[in-house]
């Protein structure tokens, strides 16, 4: 397991420059199964290189994809004469997204069997959204020791009604559907870019779907695509992440290859903080404020405020003047991060698993600490940042999921940290 030496700059706004933004890991991933509804091949651009994006290429390569990258951030899939049906259980438990290769391979082969999906401690959840879904389109389930194995001689479009807006869940039904012959509509629907970008993307090689973007989609499917080319869109997290940052410890930040209209959100929540934050058509221009002045939060589903931007915009909140609450709508227990904060020097209450009270400003410190979930991760990061003294941060594999070599491009802006083995 790797880790970070962390030097705190105590609240200093010394980080000048540009901070570029990489693709989205919410929208290559899904690229990267989509591969699976093509007669021929696919070429996936501006790929972030982190390792939920090389674990993906590994189930697919096992699967009996080729894949093969070509320059810095382009990936080719060139679908094979016959797959393999069984998701390989190690790297399948490793990591979330690998359930929305279930759907396009349930749909074009008939069959398909994974396990349970893993990743980060907040990765591990539920899938009967998936499983009621397939099995109302025709799919008999089986479950046999920790695999679940999904049978269809043939599928049918539904109309199924989300209980949840889930993004992954929308997306994977997506792509299941471009296979089926009829036309599925899916109610309640979630409404992150990413949705619409691989929609638009799908359309552009065949697809007839219409509504993405929307609460209500509709695909007219029954046919494989024809050979394609997906510009990954820049991570709106990834982005809002650094401007977190930035309005932290930013001298004069530029967060560069962005897109200001995705983040609407995090960029009302920094100027009600009193950050001062500059838009351009690929770009926000960001700098630390002297004070900043307290915000409550509530996550919700896009475009309103996006629970992966809720443990470092906490962070954000313990260094501003008074008290600011949070509550998280999205997810259970993923306040549970606070009390490394509160060992740090927070003024933290919890009030339940939802609900958090910050008081601040108060003066953080280092302290050796352990990143159990990707976002946690960053945000112990971006704490360790603003701290008084030095910080150790392990097990950032979790923080590699989703940020390609991110104390490279800080350390490039004024941070110093180090990585270790």
């Amino acid at each position: 397991m790797a880790r970070f030496n962390i030097k705190g700059i105590d609240n200093k706004k010394i980080l000048d420059g540009v901070l570029p933004v990489r693709g989205a890991k919410n929208a290559v991933l899904k690229a990267q199964a989509a591969s699976l509804l093509f007669s021929d091949e696919i070429c996936v651009n501006n790929s972030p290189l982190i390792d939920d994006v090389s674990k993906m290429n590994e189930l697919l390569e096992d699967l009996g994809v080729e894949v093969k990258r070509i320059g810095e951030r382009s990936f080719v899939f060139k679908q094979p004469k016959t797959f393999k049906t069984n998701l390989d259980p190690k790297i399948a438990k490793s990591f979330r997204a690998s359930i929305v290769l279930t759907g396009p391979l349930l749909a074009r082969e008939g069959k398909v069997s994974f396990p349970h999906p893993g990743g980060c401690v907040i990765g591990k959840r539920p899938i009967d959204v998936f499983l009621d879904a397939f099995i109302k389109m025709g799919a008999k389930l089986k479950i046999e020791e920790d695999r679940y194995i999904l049978e269809a001689k043939h599928l049918k479009g539904i109309d199924l009604f989300f209980k949840v807006p889930s993004v992954t869940a929308t997306e994977t039904l997506i792509m299941t559907a471009v296979l089926i012959n009829g036309t599925t509509k899916l109610y309640n629907c979630a409404c992150e870019p990413e949705i619409e970008s691989l929609a638009d993307f799908l359309n552009l090689s065949g697809a007839k779907i219409s509504g993405a973007g929307t609460p209500f989609i509709t695909i007219k499917g029954g046919k494989k695509l024809k050979r394609g080319v997906f510009n990954t869109p820049p991570d709106r997290i990834e982005a809002g992440s650094f401007a977190i940052i930035a309005a932290l410890c930013g001298k004069k930040l530029k967060i560069a290859n962005c897109n200001p209209n995705h983040m609407h959100a995090i960029i009302c929540v920094l100027e009600n903080a009193g950050v001062d934050v500059k838009k351009g058509s690929n770009y926000i221009l960001i700098s630390a404020p002297s004070k900043l002045k307290p915000v409550d939060i509530k996550t919700h589903e896009y475009p309103g405020f996006p629970t992966d931007l809720q443990a470092p915009v906490c962070v954000l909140l313990t260094q501003a003047v008074g008290s600011s609450f949070i509550f998280e709508t999205v997810f259970e227990d993923r306040l549970n991060y606070t009390n490394d904060l509160v060992r740090m020097g927070a003024n933290i209450m919890n009030c339940g698993p939802h609900r958090a009270m910050v008081n601040g400003p108060t003066p953080l410190h280092g302290r050796e600490m352990e990143s159990l979930d990707l976002r946690a991760g960053l945000a112990f990061l971006t704490a360790a940042l603003v701290s008084e003294g030095s910080s150790t941060l392990h097990n950032v594999n979790n923080i590699d999921r989703g940020y390609e070599k991110v104390e490279e491009r800080l350390n490039k802006i004024g941070a110093e940290i180090t990585r270790e083995n």
